[in-house]
């Protein structure tokens, strides 16, 4: 894996998806977007969609993401819960048969901070959905991710400074934190792009993990008013804190970790502000940066193992 540096990007905090997609033509190409239809995902599928990419979009809710979708051209919606292992084979087999490729898949839904929910056979939900059930959707289309030049974008967060993985209770079991859960599910998000490009670069596929920056999206809806207004991430009127992204902005590091050529050789890195990330040497993750548990290796080797226990897929080791 290459080392956590800057490269240089010429973009920056306030670059936005059509910025850093000018230029560059996906004519021709697939993407898939988890969550593609509500906040950031929906401003990385108008990106895309604009760059000419058609764009299919995985929805839990199939009729509210048509709505959304109904004026961004090159979209199609497909039924996909990634909290129901099931849902996820028979919408991975059912894309298979098709015989289309997959050239991007941005592995952008994701629960933050809810309250203790348990999915499949008891498992903490945030684990489960953010982690587990885009590992099994991305096994599960192995056969269809391009050879040559696929790439895969785990959309993880600044939340993975909270914990790294709890080997010791990894669903919760002894006693609840919706802060610590998320922290662990984004930590997990970056492993499995680690374990991932390392796994698949000798045939093409690279993967990619990023932190979008602070936006207000519905991914707080778990986060009452007060709580939000606490933690400084709005003011009592709701005008979002200073150092917010807007949505657009938000969805620029995304598309720039799908397309950048600049990343064609830096295979596994995690990348925030449209650049790779440094590694953080402080706790405070304002700072940025991405803490060392997130890119150790033989973490992400751990943590995939145990994820095909749990998924019972595995197509890539």
């Amino acid at each position: 894996m290459t080392t956590q540096h800057r490269i240089g990007s010429g973009f920056g905090a306030r670059s936005t998806a059509r910025e850093v997609l000018a230029g560059i033509d996906l004519s021709g190409r697939t993407a898939l977007v988890t969550g593609g239809y509500s906040g950031l995902g929906l401003e990385t599928t108008r990106a895309l969609s604009t760059a000419g990419a058609q764009v299919i979009v995985p929805a839990r809710r199939p009729a509210v993401a048509k709505e959304a979708l109904r004026d961004i051209p090159g979209t199609e919606t497909r039924e996909l819960d990634l909290a129901d292992l099931q849902s996820v084979r028979m919408f991975a087999e059912t894309l298979v048969e098709t015989g289309r490729t997959i050239d991007i898949l941005i592995a952008n839904a994701g629960i933050m901070a809810c309250p203790e929910t348990r999915v499949g056979p008891g498992w903490e939900a945030q684990f489960a959905v953010n982690h587990l059930g885009h590992f099994a959707l991305v096994n599960r289309l192995r056969p269809v991710l391009a050879a040559g030049g696929s790439r895969v974008v785990s959309v993880s967060s600044a939340g993975h400074f909270a914990t790294g993985i709890r080997w010791n209770d990894i669903h919760f079991r002894d006693g609840y934190d919706r802060w610590l859960a998320y922290g662990q599910s984004k930590t997990a998000n970056i492993l499995f792009a680690v374990r991932l490009d390392a796994l698949g670069a000798a045939t093409g596929i690279r993967a990619f993990s990023l932190h979008p920056g602070e936006i207000l999206t519905p991914l707080q809806r778990h986060i009452p008013r007060e709580e939000q207004i606490a933690l400084g991430w709005i003011s009592p009127d709701g005008t979002a804190a200073e150092g917010f992204k807007t949505p657009e902005q938000g969805a620029a590091t995304t598309v720039w970790a799908a397309t950048s050529p600049m990343l064609a050789d830096h295979g596994g890195v995690y990348c925030q502000d449209c650049d790779v990330a440094e590694l953080a040497t402080a706790d405070d993750m304002d700072t940025g940066g991405v803490k060392p548990w997130a890119i150790d290796p033989e973490e992400a080797s751990r943590l995939w193992d145990l994820s095909c226990e749990l998924t019972g897929v595995d197509a890539f080791s």
